[in-house]
């Protein structure tokens, strides 16, 4: 189904991004490691840029292999302790400063018109077409929708500050800097779902479930649902991840086909659950670690301590809604 604004578009657009990023810490001579943080980069845009291409001229088997090799490569550099960071001018803080004053609360409106935008494009224009072209990709409509929102907003920061999209990109570098290997986590750990569902993992939690636990017992087993999300996106940093291994091993046999639950309200209070699992682990980088970097806070795992509490309060929630709400 065409489109205008696909989902290659989106990945296109992140992959120049980070290519320039890596150019930008190559010529950065402040960086005593620039060379191994601009190839760790370089490598981080290649998929992006050119998957499609080596997919179209090599095959899916040769491309995956190649990927493969360029995340162990990735990995290798990052576990190695080869990413620096250079020293970033800050000679235009002043002038910064004076256009945040001036802006006052207004400064905040780029940042609002994401998720304004996003959802109304995702809600009003998804079916919006030109003959045969939608606007959206229909398949991707989240995604291409945060895509048009994030450039209106880059847009409206242009406008209010006066800057240039290369200086959102030079920021950008800095943030990069700042956050270093952390920043390619999602995009990994939202693979180890599929991974795990190709190793029928979630069989495999269904007989361990079958061999300690009573299948009878429903609130042990709802205990199990819940507390297993969030265990499990503890360790892999990604509730989506979690979602499949632990729905097809506990709830779909048990709570589902047993116990006859609401299919739609324990897997949606599930999911839940997986998030506060979420809250409590630096493997969800993007919302534990990345935070700390941008507020240079002095320990990175301050923002999982202060989360703890609420996460295990939400999680008993979750147990009792399922206990009285999802069962007829």
């Amino acid at each position: 189904m065409n489109s205008l604004v696909s989902i290659d578009l989106v990945l296109y657009l992140i992959g120049i991004i980070v290519m320039l990023v890596a150019f930008m810490s190559l010529r950065d001579r402040s960086n005593p490691r620039r060379i191994t943080t601009a190839l760790f980069w370089f490598l981080f845009g290649f998929s992006f840029l050119f998957g499609d291409l080596m997919l179209a001229t090599l095959g899916k088997p040769l491309t995956y292999r190649i990927v493969g090799v360029t995340v162990l490569l990735m990995a290798a550099l990052a576990g190695a302790n080869l990413l620096g960071m250079g020293k970033h001018n800050d000679d235009d803080r002043p002038a910064r400063l004076q256009i945040a004053g001036k802006l006052g609360n207004r400064i905040f409106i780029p940042a609002l018109t994401i998720p304004i935008v996003t959802v109304l494009l995702t809600v009003v224009v998804k079916d919006f077409q030109f003959a045969d072209w939608f606007l959206l990709d229909q398949k991707n409509l989240t995604l291409t929708a945060l895509f048009i929102a994030c450039i209106c907003a880059l847009g409206l920061a242009c406008i209010y500050t006066r800057g240039t999209p290369l200086q959102a990109v030079r920021t950008s570098r800095r943030l990069v800097d700042a956050i270093g290997w952390a920043l390619t986590l999602p995009q990994m750990l939202a693979m180890l779902g599929g991974v795990f569902v190709a190793a029928k993992t979630g069989q495999s939690i269904q007989d361990i479930v079958k061999l300690f636990i009573n299948p009878d017992s429903r609130m042990t087993l709802i205990i199990m649902y819940c507390t297993g999300m969030a265990l499990f996106t503890m360790i892999m940093g990604n509730a989506f991840a979690a979602f499949p291994v632990m729905t097809a091993g506990i709830a779909l046999p048990f709570l589902i086909n047993q116990h006859h639950a609401n299919p739609a309200a324990l897997v949606a209070i599930g999911m839940f659950s997986g998030y506060c699992g979420t809250l409590m682990t630096p493997m969800a980088a993007n919302f534990n670690i990345v935070p700390a970097a941008l507020l240079e806070l002095k320990d990175k795992y301050q923002v999982i301590k202060v989360q703890i509490p609420t996460a295990l309060l939400v999680l008993a929630c979750n147990i009792l809604l399922i206990h009285f709400f999802v069962f007829p």
